[in-house]
This record gives C-alpha cells, sequence and structure tokens, in this order.
C-alpha cells in the first residue's frame, strides 16, 4: 500500500469516528430543538466558515447540498424518535446501497472480497444495535437518510474526479443551511450555549473536515472501500453511546463490534490486493 492511500485511510477512519461520536452528543441536545433547526445553525456556521476559507462553489456542490440537506434532514429527525444505537445500525445500511448506487454511476463493479465484506457489516451492524425490534416512524426515516447518504458518498466520489475538491463545500452547506432552515421555519429557534456548542463542533470537525476529507480521499481509494471503512461509524456511535449516554453493550454488540471490525480490515486487504469484478 502506497503513502497516499494509507493517509486516505487514515483520514477516511478519523471521519468514521467523529460520525460516530456526533450520534450521542447530538442526542444530548435534540431534546431541545427541534432537529430542522439544529440541522441549519450546524451548516450555517460550516457555510460561513468555509466561505472564507475556501470562497464560493460551484453547481454540483449544490446538488450534493440537496441531497445532503435531505440525509441529514431524515437522520437527525429520526434520531429525535429512536436510540442512538439504532440509528446509527440503520444510518449504517448505505454501505449495501453504495456499490449499488456506485455501479450505475459510477460503473464501479464491486468485487469477491467486498461481497464478503458488505455481508460480514450488515450481520456485525445488525448485532451492535441490538436489532431492530418495535419499528417506528424514526428508524423509517433513518432509512431514508441511508439512501440518501449512500447516494452522496458516491456523487463526491464522482464530483471530486472533475472539480477541485473546495468548490464542492461552500455552495453544498449552504444548501443544506438553507433546505433546513425552511423546514424549521415554523419551530422556535432556541439557541443556548451547549446547543451553540454541539452544533460548532460538528461544524468544524463532522462537516467541514468530513468532507474535505471525503472529496480529498475516497476517489484515492474508490466508493465501494470506503463504505467498507464507513462501516465502523455504528462501532464508535456504540461505544461513545455508551460512555455518554450510559448505554448497555450485550454481548451480541459485543460480537457485532467484532463482525464489523473484520469487514473494515477486509476493506484495507481489498487495496492492497488485485481486483477481481463480479459484476
Amino acid at each position: 500500500m502506497n503513502n497516499k492511500k494509507f493517509v486516505a485511510i487514515l483520514n477516511l477512519v478519523a471521519v468514521t469516528l467523529i460520525w460516530g461520536l456526533t450520534f450521542p452528543v447530538q442526542k444530548l441536545v435534540l431534546p431541545q430543538i427541534s432537529p430542522f433547526v439544529y440541522n441549519a445553525i450546524r451548516f450555517w456556521i460550516a457555510a460561513i466558515i468555509s466561505l472564507f476559507v475556501f470562497g464560493k462553489g460551484n453547481k454540483y456542490g449544490i446538488l450534493l447540498g440537496v441531497v445532503l440537506g435531505i440525509a441529514y434532514a431524515t437522520q437527525t429527525w429520526g434520531l429525535s424518535l429512536t436510540t442512538s444505537s439504532k440509528s446509527g445500525f440503520i444510518t449504517a445500511f448505505y454501505i449495501v446501497l453504495i456499490p449499488i448506487f456506485s455501479y450505475f454511476i459510477e460503473k464501479e463493479r464491486v468485487t469477491k472480497l467486498q461481497v464478503i465484506g458488505f455481508a460480514i457489516a450488515i450481520i456485525g451492524e445488525y448485532f451492535l444495535s441490538g436489532g431492530i425490534d418495535n419499528f417506528n416512524f424514526g428508524d423509517f426515516l433513518t432509512f431514508i437518510c441511508a439512501v440518501f447518504y449512500a447516494l452522496h458518498v458516491v456523487l463526491i466520489t464522482k464530483f471530486s474526479k472533475v472539480v477541485p475538491e473546495k468548490t464542492l463545500l461552500t455552495s453544498q452547506f449552504f444548501t443544506v443551511a438553507v433546505l433546513n432552515s425552511i423546514l424549521g421555519i415554523t419551530a422556535p429557534w432556541i439557541i443556548n450555549l451547549e446547543i451553540l456548542g454541539v452544533a460548532l463542533f460538528t461544524a468544524v470537525f463532522a462537516t467541514i473536515y468530513a468532507l474535505i476529507a471525503q472529496t480529498k480521499y475516497q476517489k484515492v481509494v474508490s466508493s465501494n472501500t470506503s463504505a467498507l471503512i464507513f462501516v465502523g461509524e455504528p462501532i464508535f456511535a456504540t461505544v461513545f453511546s455508551m460512555l455518554i449516554l450510559s448505554e448497555k453493550l450485550s454481548r451480541g454488540q459485543i460480537f457485532g463490534i467484532v463482525l464489523t471490525s473484520i469487514a473494515i480490515l477486509l476493506s484495507i486487504i481489498q487495496i492492497k490486493t488485485k481486483r477481481y469484478d463480479i459484476i
């Protein structure tokens, strides 16, 4: 594995850890604020910072913003109606949707090793979540998020190959901010230091840094391999939920962590081995 791919993996794993942390952290403030208002605040902060650092964006960023805006709106709304660990699992279902979008949009074929990795990952995510009994409306919203998030991952890889990475940021953040502001226009815009602190953290690390890493490094390792790295998100979500929200970890969840970790290792092995297309 060359140094460029190693750096790409490290950054994508760091993004995965940060995303996992956002589940319990956001869960702490969502009872105090509309999920749409929270998302609007988060992305207005990201958009303003990005505008000063990276300048204006382009039409590709706007399209990404529409997709991401729907994904975040449904995820955050869903998180307010379901548990943090279950939200992490259902969101992670996008890992099996990415190869589908990637095949039709990028013409990227999935490999045997990746198929094995995706299968192990989904089984692992199921055990990690503790199952999805009592499927509710929040879970449904989170599944819609998974569909749009999978599409977003593939479009990032595609667009970052044809335009400079930084041009995909500002217009994307502004679009997400506007969409969530419209959705939350009738809700009270309650802002306190706790909400502002969480919004600032997620804006800088889970939004700006994460999108920079995605636009720069996903194309280095491919959308499908990135998906297998991202399966670690629910692991971090579960661990941080235990530490922050005192959620308990069962034996089944421990087994799920082991399986999911195997899937991540397969994604790294995939980068080092020759590709054998199967579809």
